[in-house]
């Protein structure tokens, strides 16, 4: 007798921990790999290996789903066995340790992933990641007969932590991370026809079959026929049929162990328009044959296309109304059209509605039935409406589905069931609910007089033709359902990110080589997929503190700004003016939420705050020094030629700031020291100079740096940056030189406003300091 099973139950994917020797793991993925004593695949001159690689990518803390290193596979046709091999290196110096790195495998589309354990938007539906956990190692991971196509392997770092380190200054450690595909194909395949027996000898070595399921099949049942050993008694025969995919794993395995000469296996709505892989490896001894014969019968439906003539006639004809819209039969034509003349003059089995696909930007589809905005649904056969998601981009967006009916077309007693399945349509809802197909779990719905709407999201669905099935259901009064018939509206969407990230999140396209894919990046303390998980959300109140907060502060500024005036050092001052005006507005158009104000562009605002942050720190020390005039001049405007210059270069790198920052502060302490030695005295010689002015503004400037180095986090960053602010505006105050005992307080101005010439001795280089 037979016994059918299902892919939980099948050990189809292995996770192995490699040696340390790489090279002789790759020398022993050069050829199809070897397993323990009796495994059929060794010294099988039908399988060929092949490897494919991609460049290596550097991993990322994660945070969001652009955290995540994604890659790119094909697997070929006829492949019975995957193996990824994934390489971790590591550099950056003694100092960095290993961590823990996230992968994750997924079949037709990227993974959809939640380190962070956020919630999704209401009515999204995600099936668990397979993912695997590895160190500073070499990892293989093995899939037996693996679905061909798309597959993808995203990497991740730990969740990152809240600290905002300052590039440069503290070491970076890299994790590089290349994942290397091999795969074990069959190069003999034997084809396996409908209705024709095919004789098949197993000895030590499994058949390889496949059969091509055509559109419109509604079942395929697998016999084995006349199946006889020589060593033992029944049919020691197992049939894998199917294959294996990733999070999920729908093969059916058929074992025949009973006396009996038959064995079958029924499969409902087998995946349309593609081969289906049979791979029957017997379970007797060594060097025992089995003989059997596999045959394989396919059960047609015969669909009844609904306005399928508009598509025969001019343009000018093609409109109609909607409402009055009926069903039609099959043309003459309908016959000519593919394969679905199969089904022959049998019973209607399913009503299909023709979609057109639009597509209307990058990864971007709007779907609709021809003619129409409703779908008619009834309970004798259900209505079938196909997705066109088989380009290979339209896997990186999120499949939006939303349908309604009107309430009084529904009764009590009625409902409307619905499927969403790929591959393959579910059609058996006379006999069962639960939208499963030969091998895939479809999403379901209904739809009711409580419930008229129904919506279903599914991120990232997988690169394939997706079916939307309907049909009446009356389960306390059948008879009521008999010549009734719904209108069904329909909304099918192909989005980027759902609602655009909502207001607190952006949609990015993100791309790998030539795939494209969406993710949303999300701000104001929003979380989870669509930016929609608020536990961790800032209110509106607390988004207009932290704004006012970080541009308030900055009025500190007005402080240096007029003891500079007072000590006629208008350059310092004309620097603090132009640092307050820029770090007030950028702050202003930084912030995540609903208090934003943005006076010219957000990079221009950034690259003028900080420009005018460290050409302030310059001008603060030169100043200090009391140069000359001309040079210290010579050197303002250097300085702030070479600050603009590393600002483009690298805006983020700490070292660009303090670099000059730490050259004027060379001149100042040389500067100084002269002065001690020429005088013969300490400079400067006021002990209330340094009492009250010098060592509060090294105070306050030390402070200002720990704060900005060690103690900034994205929580406290509101408060921390905004203490930065005033710190920096402070010590600047104390630390700037007082006037020359001979320039009168506002002298500069006053001379200015009466145009006078300003004039100075410079003969004499030392000034006193009271």
């Amino acid at each position: 007798m037979g016994r059918a099973g299902t892919g939980p139950g099948v050990a189809a994917v292995t996770v192995a921990v490699a040696g340390p020797l790489l090279l002789l793991l790759l020398l022993l993925l050069a050829r199809p790999p070897p397993a323990a004593a009796g495994d059929s695949r060794k010294n099988d001159i039908r399988l060929v290996s092949e490897q494919f690689s991609q460049s290596p990518q550097k991993l990322s803390f994660y945070s969001w789903y652009g955290s995540a290193r994604l890659f790119h596979f094909r697997v070929p046709p006829d492949t019975v066995l995957l193996r990824w091999l994934l390489q971790v290196s590591r550099g950056g110096g003694p100092t960095c340790t290993n961590v823990e790195i996230t992968v994750y495998f997924r079949y037709g589309a990227p993974p959809v992933i939640n380190p962070l354990g956020t919630s999704f938007p209401a009515n999204t539906s995600v099936q668990p990641s397979f993912l695997i956990k590895m160190l500073q190692s070499n990892t293989s991971v093995n899939v037996s007969h693996p679905a061909p196509g798309d597959w993808f392997v995203a990497a991740h770092l730990p969740p990152s932590s809240q600290k905002i380190e300052l590039k440069g200054f503290v070491p970076t450690c890299a994790y590089i991370f290349q994942p290397d595909m091999v795969v074990v194909r069959v190069v003999e395949v034997s084809i396996l026809e409908p209705d024709v027996p095919l004789p098949q000898t197993l000895v030590s070595h499994p058949s390889y079959l496949k059969i091509f399921i055509p559109e419109y099949t509604q079942e395929l049942q697998l016999e084995l026929l006349g199946c006889a050993s020589n060593g033992s008694l029944g049919c020691p025969v197992r049939l894998t049929v199917g294959s294996a995919t990733l999070p999920s794993n729908f093969q059916k395995v058929l074992t025949c162990t009973g006396p009996t000469r038959a064995c079958r296996l029924l499969l409902p709505s087998p995946p349309w328009d593609r081969w289906l892989q049979v791979t029957a490896k017997s379970l007797a001894g060594p060097y025992v044959s089995v003989a059997f014969s596999a045959v394989a019968a396919l059960t047609a439906c015969r669909p009844w296309i609904v306005n399928f003539p508009h598509l025969l006639q001019s343009s000018s004809n093609q409109s109609c109304n909607a409402s009055s819209a009926g069903l039609l039969p099959p043309s003459p034509g309908y016959q000519d059209l593919g394969r679905s003349s199969r089904a022959g003059g049998g019973p209607f089995c399913l009503m299909s509605y023709q979609v057109m696909r639009e597509d209307m930007d990058v990864v971007s589809v709007h779907f609709r039935p021809l003619d129409r905005v409703s779908v008619r649904v009834q309970s004798d056969m259900p209505s079938v409406m196909r997705l066109h998601l088989n380009t290979g981009m339209d896997s990186g967006g999120s499949l939006t589905i939303s349908l309604w009916a009107n309430k009084s077309v529904i009764s009590n007693n009625t409902s409307v069931m619905v499927c969403v399945n790929a591959a393959s349509p579910f059609l058996s809802f006379n006999s069962s609910l639960n939208c499963t197909t030969a091998f895939f779990q479809g999403y379901s719905l209904s739809l009711s007089t409580s419930f008229r709407k129904a919506n279903l999201i599914i991120p990232y669905p997988e690169s394939d033709n997706w079916y939307l099935s309907l049909q009446l259901a009356c389960p306390q009064s059948p008879e009521e359902c008999e010549k009734a018939s719904i209108l069904v509206e329909t909304t099918l969407y192909l989005v980027p990110c759902l609602n655009d990230c909502g207001p607190y999140g952006q949609c990015l396209l993100l791309r790998r080589h030539g795939y494209l894919y969406a993710g949303c990046s999300c701000k104001a303390g929003w979380r989870g997929w669509s930016c929609t998980d608020n536990s961790t959300a800032q209110t509106v109140a607390q988004q207009r503190m932290a704004t006012l907060l970080l541009t308030l502060s900055n009025l500190m500024f007005l402080a240096p700004i007029a003891l500079s005036v007072y000590r006629c050092l208008l350059v310092e001052a004309s620097v603090y003016a132009y640092t307050m005006f820029f770090s007030t507005f950028y702050h202003a158009c930084d912030q995540p939420g609903e208090a934003v104000l943005c006076i010219l562009n957000y990079d221009t605002l950034q690259y003028c705050d900080f420009l005018g942050s460290g050409v302030a720190i310059w001008v603060t020390i030169l100043c200090m020094a009391r140069l000359k005039a001309t040079l210290k001049y010579v050197l303002l405007l250097l300085g702030t030629l070479v600050f603009a210059m590393s600002l483009q270069l690298d805006r983020r790198g700490a070292w660009n700031m303090m670099g000059p920052c730490l050259f004027a502060f060379v001149v100042m302490i040389s500067m100084w020291v002269y002065r001690c030695g020429h005088r013969r005295h300490c400079y400067p010689t006021s002990w209330q100079r340094w009492v009250f002015y010098l060592l509060p503004g090294i105070s306050m400037a030390a402070v200002a740096i720990a704060i900005y180095t060690s103690m900034m986090t994205s929580d406290n960053y509101y408060y921390t940056h905004s203490i930065w602010h005033m710190l920096l505006a402070g010590s600047a105050a104390f630390l700037l030189p007082p006037r020359d005992k001979h320039t009168e307080p506002w002298s500069c101005s006053q001379k200015l406003t009466c145009h006078y010439q300003i004039c100075k001795n410079h003969r004499e280089e030392l000034y006193t300091v009271t």
